[in-house]
């Protein structure tokens, strides 16, 4: 015999579906039933060898302990130099240690009825560079609990999220530039516009004109980027570099290939600075920047996540920047 429905155990019970689901479901709603019509139905699903659907019996419950982690990448890393893993690492640390289990969703479409599947979980937890606005909205409308890690500005600021504070960050490293003597820099970050690229370079721009220095933004892909580039650059004065750290470090690897064509030393005859940290496996000295909190990231999101999902005695903070150490490195060099 195939898998034993309720239909099945209705028919032989003879009572309605409605009614089995009713007393398999433990009546949580109170519906009136006779004892008689409960243990027919008890009887027949005995009878007939049913087992419940742990999966449904869990999604029946008002809580299911089940915490949501949604990516817009293509699947989720294994490698342990992907920026992702350390924080997906303090995911699943924190979600341990609360007692939640995770329910990874891996497709990368964004779509709205993609999105509505997070609904199987109390609560999820996304994590990608951009905002799929339409299926997020939906959810905050339907008062789903949800945290982006990452500092989110669509939607008016209503997106709950853990972020790191870039702007501080960043506005330390030029800071530390200036000190070195250095005045003319070139901060080199990628086209696009997400939070944390405008964030960087909020605080790169702030701390450039407090310390006076003369900053050149180029906006690149890193296509473009070449050894007369940088040759053109250093004889214009340019004695620092900045780069955007990203997911994918395409910026900072073409940097890095540009120097070593047009035979440059770091920080022999250029200052090298990258705002977070270098991709796993740069060869070289230790590159200046700082750290950017991830699996702190991950351990603190889910506690939002939970404290959502379960609200206490107070209002948990609905956004929250951590902060991320610098790092001295060995690529900034003092000018006389």
């Amino acid at each position: 015999m195939g898998k034993v429905r309720q239909a099945d155990i209705a028919r032989v019970a003879g009572v309605s579906q409605a009614t089995v689901s009713v007393v398999l479901g433990g009546n949580r709603t109170g519906v009136r039933l006779s004892e008689r019509t409960r243990l027919r139905v008890l009887e027949a699903a005995e009878q007939l060898g049913y087992v419940p659907d742990p999966v449904s019996s869990r999604l029946a419950a008002t809580r299911n302990n089940l915490l949501g982690v949604y990516t817009f990448t293509p699947a989720f890393p294994v490698d342990v130099a992907d920026a992702y893993y350390p924080i997906l690492a303090g995911v699943e640390a924190e979600a341990a240690a609360l007692g939640k289990d995770l329910i990874m969703f891996t497709a990368s479409s964004a779509a709205p009825d993609r999105i509505r599947r997070t609904r199987l979980a109390d609560g999820c937890l996304f994590l990608g560079r951009h905002v799929p606005v339409d299926g997020i909205a939906d959810l905050l409308a339907a008062g789903f609990p949800i945290v982006y890690i990452g500092r989110r500005t669509e939607l008016g600021g209503r997106i709950p999220h853990v972020g790191a504070d870039y702007v501080s960050a960043s506005a330390e490293v030029i800071t530390r530039l200036a000190r070195a003597g250095h005045t003319r820099v070139r901060y080199l970050r990628e086209p696009d516009d997400a939070p944390s690229s405008g964030d960087r370079e909020r605080g790169v721009r702030a701390a450039a004109a407090a310390a006076g220095l003369s900053l050149v933004v180029v906006r690149t892909d890193g296509a473009d980027l070449d050894g007369p580039s940088v040759r053109c650059w250093l004889d214009d004065g340019v004695t620092a570099l900045v780069v955007e750290e990203t997911d994918t470090g395409a910026v900072f690897h073409a940097t890095w290939r540009a120097l070593g064509e047009a035979g440059v030393s770091v920080p022999g005859d250029v200052s090298l600075a990258v705002l977070g940290r270098p991709p796993a496996g740069t060869a070289g000295p230790v590159i200046s920047g700082f750290e950017v909190p991830r699996r702190a990231l991950g351990r603190a999101a889910v506690r939002l996540l939970a404290s959502l999902v379960e609200p206490g005695s107070g209002e948990p903070s609905l956004h929250r920047l951590l902060t991320c150490p610098p790092v001295a490195g060995e690529t900034i060099a003092t000018l006389a």
